[in-house]
């Protein structure tokens, strides 16, 4: 059977996120501390949020076979007709030129998986060698013909992968091969699409944060793809779509800066109402076909991206491929990794015959990460805050409707089984053993018992362990969750957080309480009998996620509202202001200038102090001052050349700063010891 087309856009090295240690038994080893915290509220789960791809040049796309096992993983979405064969593939005679189609893997087909797999489909209309007609008697064959009520839609793949920035690999015939070009067709097959069945929502392609070629821009463009492809299309679309490739097992921390930053690129450029655009990740894989791709550090990893992105708020996680191929075969923690992007094995064998996968449709250990994210998160629950004093135990947590309480630990370790304890915030498990699914290292299933107890367990090495906990109380009378916060007249120090009511339970509801989320703990910022509270003391320049909590006259407490987050900015007037632009940026690394201006009384010499927000990102060099760098601090003093600076005068100095992950920049700015604002 033909391969699948490399699907990682740039060459990477698999980074094994397993730490490798002598064997320990777990009466040896100090227990780790887990917090859950049901105050710290997060996404809630979307009915869509497991999912994979499927390829029309897989012969067993639509098999009764493969349609059981992905049902049995729990997936709920399936995307159609294969990355990068998106933009070849013609469906009304079902040919792909330049590529092989493998026999029944045509639309009809597929819909008839979709359905025996109980999911949803994302579909993939051409946009590369494609027309806006006929995306749109796509839509209307679909849908108003044959009434499969497919709701969401992309337009083309990885179109950025078309040649503008060198590297092509995406089909596209289109002369102009521009962001804007792109957007004004997004805009095209949005309304002839729309006009078949307006019911659909429509998704334009992004690039990923800190993902090439994310910050870069071409010659001739007014900014990156994304300010460009939202500028034009904003209004006409109803989500966008990521890619993520990490080519390491270790990049979940990665993922809430990079959410945040697309919610920003959204806000800032998609224009009015630009709130209703959701955010889909249409392909995702751990790894790399140098190895760990389908054994358990790979699962490990997969089960930790999918809640970390759930949790932030993506409506879809489609791991890529549901059948893959061989690749390169190593061994990765005593078990046989193929190399294969695929959650089922395709049977296929090297080249020269000397190995061979397993029978066909027997699932890799990935498919185990995505059957236990659909046992652990289901729709309707809600995330919560959760945390743990130990890099190699990781720890997500979901509320249910119905008061129950899940708990999701990774532990990464090759070599040690950890006792944790856990303690939990805002929820009082039930005694007794609960209910623990387990996973573990060449497991061939996902087991399921009564152990330890809702504050004890102990995690076997390479495993997923999901803890399943009834309440100590019965859930009855409570006050309703508060509606989604909004925050106004945000400033360097306060900002005003308002909420639509809760609705009374039992008792009616006597005032709400604000609280902060740090990590899986809670601060509590204030409380109010009203549905408004301005919070005050805050930090300059810094990132805040609040929740909202109902109180009734019986101490009776509801679920946390949905999540805020803001930002706070700079004093509105300082007696210095700086301003920090990214002006040549190539996606690990970029220029940086900053304009320095004295608003007070004159200065004879100076110093600007500021510090990375995150640990990936680092100075290499700078001019026009002495730069030094300590930690994640950072020092410029001036050159005698520059160190006076009368009553308005000003002076540009720049660096080169490095990144290798989601580049925020850097927010305050102190010049002798004072914060300035920032432009």
């Amino acid at each position: 059977m033909p391969k699948a087309p490399l699907r990682v856009a740039s060459a990477v090295v698999l980074a094994l996120a397993v730490l490798t240690v002598p064997a320990a038994h777990a009466d040896d080893v100090t227990p780790v501390a887990v917090t859950v915290n049901a105050r710290a509220a997060l996404a809630t789960v979307p009915e869509t949020g497991i999912g994979t791809n499927h390829a029309i040049w897989d012969t067993n796309l639509g098999t009764d076979q493969t349609a059981d096992r992905l049902k049995d993983a729990g997936v709920k979405m399936l995307r159609y007709p294969g990355g990068s064969y998106s933009d070849i593939y013609h469906w009304a005679d079902h040919t792909a030129p330049g590529g092989y189609v493998a026999p029944a893997t045509d639309f009809d087909t597929f819909m008839r998986g979709v359905r025996r797999t109980g999911a949803q489909a994302m579909v993939t209309a051409n946009y590369g060698t494609g027309t806006a007609e006929e995306a749109a008697a796509w839509v209307r064959s679909a849908n108003v013909t044959k009434g499969y009520g497919i709701k969401y839609w992309e337009i083309g793949n990885e179109n950025y992968g078309n040649g503008r920035y060198g590297s092509a690999w995406e089909a596209d015939d289109h002369a102009d091969k521009s962001p804007a070009e792109y957007a004004r067709n997004v805009v095209a097959y949005a309304d002839a699409m729309k006009a078949a069945d307006p019911s659909i929502k429509i998704g334009a392609v992004l690039t990923t944060p800190a993902n090439w070629p994310d910050g870069l821009v071409a010659a001739g463009d007014d900014g990156t793809w994304n300010k460009v492809v939202l500028s034009i299309a904003g209004s006409k679309i109803d989500f966008v779509i990521l890619h993520w490739y990490p080519g390491a097992l270790d990049k979940a921390a990665h993922v809430p800066d990079m959410i945040q930053l697309t919610r920003r690129q959204i806000a800032a450029y998609a224009g009015h109402g630009s709130e209703r655009i959701g955010i889909a990740m249409t392909e995702f894989n751990t790894g790399t076909s140098s190895g760990g791709t389908n054994t358990q550090p790979g699962a490990l990893a997969a089960a930790d991206a999918y809640a970390t992105l759930l949790a932030n708020g993506v409506f879809t996680v489609d791991w890529w491929n549901a059948h893959n191929g061989i690749g390169t075969v190593t061994q990765v923690e005593g078990q046989t990794d193929y190399g294969d992007f695929g959650l089922l094995s395709s049977a296929t064998c090297t080249s020269d015959g000397g190995v061979c996968e397993p029978p066909l449709n027997t699932p890799f250990a990935p498919y185990f990460a995505l059957q236990m994210m659909s046992r652990f998160a289901r729709s309707g629950d809600q995330f919560i805050g959760a945390a743990t004093d130990q890099a190699a135990v990781g720890a997500h947590a979901v509320r249910r409707p119905n008061g129950d309480l899940a708990v999701m630990l990774i532990n990464r370790s090759s070599g040690t089984s950890y006792p944790v304890t856990i303690g939990y915030s805002g929820f009082t498990p039930a005694s007794g053993a609960p209910t623990v699914l387990t996973h573990t290292n060449g497991a061939t299933s996902i087991t399921g018992s009564t152990a330890g107890s809702a504050v004890s367990q102990t995690l076997p090495p390479l495993s997923l362990t999901t803890i399943v906990l009834r309440p100590a109380s019965a859930q009855t009378g409570l006050p309703g969750a508060p509606g989604r916060p909004t925050a106004s007249n945000v400033t360097d120090r306060t900002a005003t957080i308002s909420w639509p009511a809760a609705s009374a339970g039992a008792r009616p509801i006597v005032k709400y309480e604000v609280h902060r989320q740090e990590g899986a703990v809670s601060e509590q910022l204030g409380e109010t009998a009203g549905t408004s509270f301005t919070v005050g003391n805050l930090r300059p320049g810094t990132r805040y996620t609040v929740n909202v909590i109902a109180r009734d006259s019986g101490g009776g407490v509801s679920w946390a509202s949905p999540p805020l987050t803001f930002t706070t900015g700079t004093p509105a007037s300082s007696s210095c202001t700086v301003r920090l632009t990214d002006q040549t940026d190539w996606g690990s690394g970029y220029v940086g200038a900053i304009d320095i201006t004295n608003n007070g009384a004159p200065i004879n010499g100076w110093t600007l102090n500021f510090g990375w927000p995150r640990t990936w990102q680092s100075l290499s060099g700078g001019w026009s001052a002495v730069w030094t760098q300590t930690g994640p601090d950072v020092k410029v003093v001036n050159e005698s050349s520059n160190g006076s600076l009368a009553t308005g005068g000003s002076t540009t100095i720049g660096f080169v700063g490095n990144y290798n992950g989601p580049n925020i920049l850097p927010a305050v700015f102190t010049l002798n010891g004072t914060v300035c604002q920032t432009t």
